[in-house]
């Protein structure tokens, strides 16, 4: 098990309750008018299933949705949560020890290869996977980018730095969407094309505080400060007056995202 994974089990419920909200509309718009009905659908990386629950309802009765994740938890608490639905099969594995008895007309991965140390051979991975002419479509950020209007607290500046150069160390890839299309090209993936899906957040919007505040919730982690990237007080302070800024002047926060989508022509 990875530091990462290790941090997300040790959150546990709080986290898995967090993918419950998310959903196919909002957290991955570009994918629904790609889906048709009758389509057998793998999302990797599908925490509780909450997205994969919203692919089902467009594939329909004819069609199938497999999540798969490795971390137990989320597969156990999706599976009581979305128990009633008869072709939605939820699995706790790891993506590289998956062994699908059929392949698939759709992969879809969201948020999910940013965590990976190896993207390029996930790539290759979910192409032995999809039926020819099978379509991959993978969401992902480019964290490089992330753009906030006016600039928070230099102590937020200071964690979010250290948090990419953390990231940066274990092997994660901090501009991935940038890279995608490349190791979409590399693994053979043809049509290869590019869907802005940016996630932007403005003043006034009803879940404002709670999206922009998801720097707060990242910094409440001590991992950085057990490995000694930064001081437990620098941490401390980034929250405090992160926080104080979202409610006095925070207007804006987009993180760029993408959504890279290639065919399997053999």
């Amino acid at each position: 098990m990875t530091t990462q994974q290790k941090e997300i089990k040790r959150e546990g419920k709080g986290t898995a309750k967090l993918f419950d909200e998310r959903s196919l509309e909002v957290d991955y718009a570009t994918l629904p008018p790609l889906l048709q009905p009758g389509w057998k659908v793998l999302d990797v990386g599908c925490g509780t299933g909450a997205i994969s629950k919203g692919i089902v309802a467009k594939v329909g009765s004819t069609g199938h949705v497999t999540g798969i994740d490795n971390t137990a938890y989320f597969i156990e608490s999706g599976k009581e949560t979305y128990a009633a639905i008869d072709n939605l099969e939820l699995i706790h594995t790891d993506l590289f020890t998956y062994e699908p008895a059929e392949k698939f007309d759709l992969i879809t991965s969201a948020r999910t290869l940013q965590w990976l140390g190896n993207p390029q051979e996930a790539v290759v991975k979910f192409r032995s996977m999809l039926k020819p002419g099978g379509i991959l479509s993978v969401l992902d950020y480019n964290h490089e980018a992330l753009e906030w209007q006016p600039q928070p607290p230099a102590s937020m500046l200071k964690f979010y730095a250290t948090f990419l150069r953390w990231r940066g160390d274990a092997g994660m890839n901090n501009h991935i969407a940038e890279d995608l299309p490349g190791y979409f090209t590399e693994a053979g993936f043809t049509s290869v094309e590019v869907l802005e899906a940016n996630e932007v957040y403005k003043k006034g919007d009803a879940n404002f505080a709670q999206k922009v505040g998801i720097w707060s919730s990242v910094a409440q982690m001590t991992q950085m400060v057990d490995e000694g990237y930064i001081s437990n007080e620098d941490r401390l302070q980034a929250i405090e007056e992160y926080d104080n800024w979202i409610e006095t002047d925070a207007e804006l926060m987009v993180m760029k995202l993408n959504e890279v989508r290639g065919v399997n022509k053999l």
